[in-house]
């Protein structure tokens, strides 16, 4: 399950994570109202769905003043916005962000994963921070740096700055940045997520340490444990015939296609899905 930026920043603001105040909008006068509320001489406008690089497809403007405020958020909702994430078909932009401007200085990658090939929770940071981290890793490997956390003992001070130094955060803030990822690792934990990713995190010219994004996705046979969580699931950016299944306990992903296929073993699955595409079929179901 998955939620949006402003959901997943209030639940980081509340295990001590840093992240710039801001309020969700439904209207451009509710975004005009929140810009003013907030009294920034810069306002972030941001676009709330359920993908990534949004700021690369236009779902982020940095807006001056309130008119440009009410200007941009009359462009976004309603907007179908095309992301790589999204498949060509994009997702509406129901919901923005409002949220006040940072003194950027530096973008960093952080993230916690549950790693399935050592059953393990793992931290993973980088220097190339508002990037795609798989770009990172085809591009620059070097530059990404792990954790894998012993359950036992939980992340340590020692791993959260060993972290920090290899990211190359300024020495002076690298308790700070040993705060966050310590606080991000207990609403990991708390909350029986499986991905939760912050790109970028930021050092800004105030000398803090700032989440400026929160992605959080969570284990689905966990959500039982976490009534608030589930509360918190946007049945607008869901597909209506996995949300049907959902219902029943079902496991159901919708695909694009025009032909259904049910089999019973790997081997005859990519047989038939190979036939299929040869005769220039498309897979709907599987």
């Amino acid at each position: 399950m998955n939620i949006h930026e402003y959901q997943g920043k209030e639940i980081l603001r509340k295990y001590g994570v840093a992240v710039p105040n801001g309020k969700v909008a439904f209207s451009p006068d509710e975004a005009v109202k929140v810009a003013k509320e907030l009294g920034s001489n810069v306002t972030v406008v941001k676009a709330q769905i359920h993908a990534g690089g949004r700021g690369k497809a236009g779902g982020v403007k940095i807006a001056k003043n309130l008119d440009e405020v009410r200007t941009y958020a009359k462009e976004l909702l309603g907007k179908i916005l095309v992301t790589h994430q999204t498949g060509p078909e994009g997702k509406e932009v129901k919901r923005l962000y409002i949220e006040e401007g940072s003194d950027i200085q530096k973008e960093y990658y952080l993230s916690l994963v549950l790693d399935r090939a050592t059953s393990r929770v793992t931290v993973m940071g980088s220097e190339e921070g508002g990037m795609d981290i798989e770009e990172v890793a085809e591009t620059n490997p070097e530059k990404i740096f792990k954790e894998v956390v012993d359950p036992v003992v939980g992340l340590t001070s020692f791993q959260a700055r060993r972290m920090a130094f290899n990211m190359n955060i300024p020495a002076n803030l690298v308790g700070k940045a040993v705060k966050l990822m310590l606080g991000l690792y207990q609403a990991f934990i708390d909350k029986d997520a499986s991905i939760v990713e912050i790109n970028p995190l930021v050092v800004t010219g105030q000398g803090e340490v700032v989440a400026l994004d929160a992605k959080f996705n969570f284990d689905a046979n966990a959500l039982y444990r976490h009534k608030d969580i589930v509360e918190l699931r946007d049945f607008d950016e869901e597909d209506a015939k996995e949300i049907e299944a959902s219902k029943y306990d079902l496991s159901y992903i919708s695909l694009d296609g025009n032909i259904g296929c049910m089999v019973n073993g790997a081997g005859l699955a990519m047989a038939t899905m190979d036939t299929i595409s040869y005769y220039g079929g498309s897979l709907l179901t599987s």
